[in-house]
């Protein structure tokens, strides 16, 4: 039988879905090939916003059209949040949430012999329940390695902690377990989790365990984090992290605005001066790190006078890339019924100036990476005797070679073309 995945959202989705793949995999299911009718089709779908409630609709009727036949299952984090919207989404035979993925066969086996729709929601435990891993990993340089789940924070604009619980930590044995299995593959882990911060507040233990643990794996070059919360970072974590001479010096610090007033209604736990001393921090303790971010503009009540606070904020700071996005109202959080809401011309405006300012720095730092000796991991062919990879701090980057994919390249950083910088092979 054939399957497919559609997944929407975040890069833990992303690691789920892997695992419910490898899970068909190992049960006789082959992926689904373009232009195929898959026999069991799966959504995993995101909620963060009214509109990613929007495409996990769409992208359901899709599904039905493209695959007439198939098993339509929906799961992730709307069925979570929104049990009753989803049930109404007539197109997806079975609807679950995300506690219930180990049961994903038995859905399939139940739907096929009573043809029955199936809806099945069953709240978050408060233990990291998720005993799956990725074994049948299918790229060949990098995997996402999932250790936390749920968010404390409840920050105004966000449904997440009611659709993933509270925070849950993955055992730090069961980490380098997984970590060994994905050595056998790939030689660069990433480190993921809703609250990736929060890891080990629950179980005794901290991020910086977690980083060891998975570097511990032979096999295993380089060990990447997720993103992280600036209240989350101490000193001390940064101080650590420099000591694992396995850990990238990528850190993607989740600002959402660069203005306290905008940051207070937020309920984000951090304030300006808090997030500058974690990226001079960042900067005096590595030699060569990237910040990166996320910036949210056209927030409710967000004034002319805030935004451009932000903006001269991200301006300062000066992030090697920034993911910059508009506000988008969410039923059911608090921000959804603050008063003062920005239109929606005004939230373009701002968001197109603010991409001119994070492009002007992301253009500033590629600068710095020429003249840099650099490592590239070599990650795919992109024309003949060309490959495009990362280097530790996750610069894209262009190498010339043959049969490269998955080598990590001692090179030197010659030019920026293109977005990228055209590496040259050092002589080993």
């Amino acid at each position: 039988m054939k399957a497919g995945i559609a997944t929407l959202g975040c890069k833990v989705n992303q690691y789920e879905s892997q695992v419910m793949m490898d899970m068909l995999c190992a049960n006789g299911f082959e992926p689904v090939n373009e232009g195929e009718s898959a026999d069991v089709f799966i959504i995993n779908s995101c909620t963060v916003t009214g509109t990613s409630d929007k495409k996990v609709r769409q992208t359901v009727r899709r599904a039905r059209r493209e695959h007439p036949d198939a098993v339509i299952l929906l799961t992730g984090c709307m069925p979570q949040a929104f049990p009753d919207e989803c049930a109404a989404i007539e197109e997806a035979d079975v609807i679950f949430g995300n506690t219930n993925r180990a049961r994903l066969l038995d859905y399939i086996g139940e739907f096929l012999r009573t043809h029955q729709r199936i809806v099945d929601i069953t709240p978050h435990g408060k233990t990291y329940g998720d005993e799956s891993s990725v074994s049948g990993i299918r790229e060949r340089t990098r995997a996402y390695l999932k250790i936390e789940d749920g968010c404390n924070r409840f920050c105004t604009y966000c449904i997440i902690p009611y659709a993933r619980g509270r925070v849950r930590s993955r055992s730090i044995e069961d980490i380098a377990a997984e970590a060994r299995r994905i050595a056998q593959r790939c030689r660069e882990v990433v480190l993921v989790g809703i609250n990736l911060s929060a890891y080990g507040s629950d179980i005794g233990t901290d991020l910086l365990a977690a980083v060891n643990a998975a570097a511990s794996a032979d096999g295993i070059e380089r060990v990447r984090l997720g993103s992280l919360e600036p209240d989350l970072t101490p000193d001390s974590l940064i101080e650590g992290l420099a000591g694992q001479p396995k850990f990238c010096p990528q850190f993607h610090l989740a600002l959402q605005s660069g203005c306290d007033e905008t940051l207070r209604r937020m309920n984000r736990h951090y304030d300006t001066a808090q997030f500058r001393h974690v990226c001079e921090t960042i900067r005096a303790t590595f030699p060569n790190p990237s910040v990166t971010t996320d910036i949210m503009v056209g927030f409710a009540g967000e004034t002319d006078e805030e935004f451009a606070k932000s903006l001269n904020f991200v301006r300062e700071i000066g992030f090697a890339r920034a993911h910059v996005f508009a506000y988008s109202r969410r039923p059911g959080t608090r921000a959804d019924s603050f008063p003062h809401q920005v239109a929606e011309s005004v939230k373009h405006t701002r968001s197109q100036r603010m991409m001119q300012i994070c492009d002007e720095t992301a253009a500033a730092f590629l600068q710095t990476q020429v003249g840099r000796q650099v490592t590239v991991l070599a990650e795919r062919e992109v024309s003949p005797g060309w490959f495009e990879g990362y280097t530790e701090n996750y610069t894209p980057a262009l190498i010339p070679g043959n049969a490269l994919g998955g080598q990590l390249i001692a090179a030197m950083g010659r030019e920026i073309r293109d977005g990228f910088l055209i590496c040259e092979p050092l002589a080993v």
